[in-house]
């Protein structure tokens, strides 16, 4: 019998039986445990609430950092109490892209792309089936190739993972799928500057335009890149550009739109066009800008040049007057004009019924060296310089040597055949003949800095053109590019098609060139249309007054108003009063 002698002073003293030692004992055992345990649990709460503390003031102060665009900086003290700065970078790597008035048209939200670890993968057929259903435009076979390269670590499944799509593989539980930090380029209007803006490849790198040419400004730089362009004006462009694309049944148009004090490019429309948001197969015509990369005869427009060479040399004046009764035979070439006057021409005439036969007889008196000269001047010998896209996507003029610019090829260049040049060319040189001759380098970016310009003729020259141009659009081919109180100078352009040889009499491009108000130019525009049909509305006619001289006029209209340019029906008054006394 096991017996326990306990003093009275122990109340819990008391006399055990064999049976109930081992219970007695286990009894003991537990209390004494579970004083222990509580005991160590408060000796560790402190730590553990420290711990949580710092945990949730790390995920603070972190969440603070991805809420700062750009990141911020920490400023910190040191022993001799100056400053300085450590960078603390957010996750978007690309800086915005604003219009001159800082309205945003591109910009960079985070994203997440899907990869697998192909070494990892226990069941490739089944996380296949998997991942088919949540990516059906990928496909199965696909995945499958993916999930089972050989000797890999890293095999890319899918780009730019929606949250929704995300939230869908994790739920897959596969551990090799995993997910990269990324970002995506996001261009907020669609088509409307895809050519200017260009685009940016799976990896957020540029491959055109403003993209490509200003990467490294964009990517070490969190300041948002402003352009030139006004997304107003650049809108309204594109409306009643793609209006007349339509109506006319054209294949292409575009369209420029200058300050011809700055060269800063206002709109740049290239139809047809294409949404940067979305993966275009490379090679299609709605990648091609044809503002910088199309070259083409520019047709009669380009007797506006013709006409500022023969007032500059000073070997011709406004009140000169030509021969046109018939036509002119150069080289064994018989030159005519497409709606004859059969009379003499002064020089403003010559412009107004876009006369072939005065055009040759005027460069006639200048020759072919200054003929030459005078271009080589005016940009049109070589790719256009300072606009901000790369090289690749500005095309190169094409004319004659200097060997083989012969006396037909002088003729025919003095209205625009045998020479080939973009519109950026067109508008850029005609810009210095409206501003009192100044050449400014286009751009596309806003800035203080001061551009490289030149003189190329003289003020008085371009004085002189002026009210020669504003005659065209008053009286001649130009009448319906005509807005009332904006002074419309202007001139049209009505280009065939070289082929085989020869050209096409069907296929033409078509322009309009002109700059408003004609008695102090503020802006320049350049109207393109490629290939318009003829309707019953133009007669079936498809020269260029009939549809890129009122487009153009449409254009002025609504734009003229957003550029805060006012309405002077005075001066309109007066010189239709002097035209009658006259």
């Amino acid at each position: 019998m096991l017996s326990v002698s306990l003093s009275k002073k122990n109340p819990r003293s008391y006399e055990l039986k064999p049976e109930e030692g081992v219970r007695l004992t286990e009894g003991l055992f537990e209390e004494n445990y579970n004083t222990s345990a509580v005991q160590t649990t408060k000796a560790r709460m402190p730590f553990a609430v420290a711990g949580f503390l710092a945990i949730y003031l790390l995920i603070a102060v972190r969440v603070f950092m991805v809420c700062l665009p750009g990141g911020i900086k920490i400023s910190l003290p040191t022993d001799d109490f100056s400053e300085r700065e450590i960078d603390v970078n957010a996750p978007i790597s690309r800086a915005d892209i604003v219009d001159r008035n800082g309205l945003m048209i591109a910009t960079s939200l985070p994203t997440v792309n899907l990869y697998a670890n192909p070494k990892k993968i226990q069941n490739p057929k089944d996380a296949a089936e998997k991942l088919a259903k949540i990516f059906p435009e990928i496909g199965y076979d696909n995945l499958y190739a993916k999930l089972t390269k050989e000797r890999c670590s890293f095999s890319m499944i899918k780009h730019d993972l929606s949250p929704a799509k995300q939230a869908q593989v994790n739920a897959l539980g596969i551990p090799a799928l995993e997910f990269q930090e990324s970002e995506k380029r996001v261009y907020l209007h669609n088509n409307l500057f895809a050519h200017v803006l260009g685009y940016t490849n799976v990896d957020n790198v540029g491959q055109a335009g403003i993209e490509k040419f200003m990467g490294d400004r964009l990517t070490k730089s969190a300041e948002p890149l402003k352009l030139t362009l006004d997304m107003g004006v650049q809108d309204t462009v594109h409306e009643e550009l793609s209006k007349a694309m339509e109506k006319f049944q054209a294949v292409g148009a575009a369209a420029i739109l200058m300050d011809v004090n700055t060269g800063e490019v206002i709109s740049m429309v290239s139809l047809p066009d294409f949404n940067p948001n979305v993966e275009i197969p490379v090679g299609q015509k709605a990648l091609f800008n044809f503002p910088t990369l199309g070259t083409y005869e520019p047709g009669s427009v380009f007797k506006t040049f013709n006409t500022a060479l023969g007032l500059e040399s000073g070997k011709v004046k406004v009140s000169d007057k030509f021969d046109a009764t018939k036509p002119i035979v150069v080289q064994k070439r018989k030159i005519s004009d497409f709606h004859g006057e059969n009379r003499w021409l002064t020089v403003g005439e010559i412009l107004i019924h876009s006369s072939n036969i005065g055009s040759v007889q005027l460069v006639s008196r200048v020759g072919r060296e200054d003929q030459r000269k005078f271009l080589e001047n005016l940009g049109f010998f070589e790719r256009i310089k300072g606009l901000e896209i790369s090289d690749s996507e500005k095309a190169r003029p094409q004319f004659q040597s200097k060997k083989n610019w012969t006396d037909i090829t002088m003729a025919t260049v003095s209205y625009g055949h045998g020479i080939s040049v973009t519109p950026m060319h067109v508008i850029t040189a005609f810009s210095a003949l409206m501003n009192g001759g100044i050449y400014h380098e286009p751009t596309l970016i806003k800035s203080d800095e001061r551009r490289l310009s030149r003189r190329v003729l003289s003020e008085r020259t371009s004085e002189q053109m002026r009210p020669l141009l504003r005659d065209v659009v008053l009286y001649g081919s130009g009448k319906k590019a005509e807005v009332p109180g904006y002074e419309v100078a202007g001139k049209t352009g009505t280009a065939e098609k070289a082929v085989k040889g020869g050209y096409a009499k069907k296929r033409v491009t078509n322009s309009f060139l002109s700059a408003f108000p004609a008695s102090n130019p503020k802006y320049a525009l350049l109207v393109v249309i490629d290939e318009p049909k003829g309707i019953k509305e133009t007669w079936n006619f498809i020269t260029s007054g009939w549809n890129a001289a009122p487009t153009a006029g449409k254009i002025i209209a609504a734009v003229a108003p957003q550029l805060g340019l006012k309405a002077n029906f005075d001066i309109e008054t007066q010189r239709a009063h002097v035209k009658a006394v006259q």
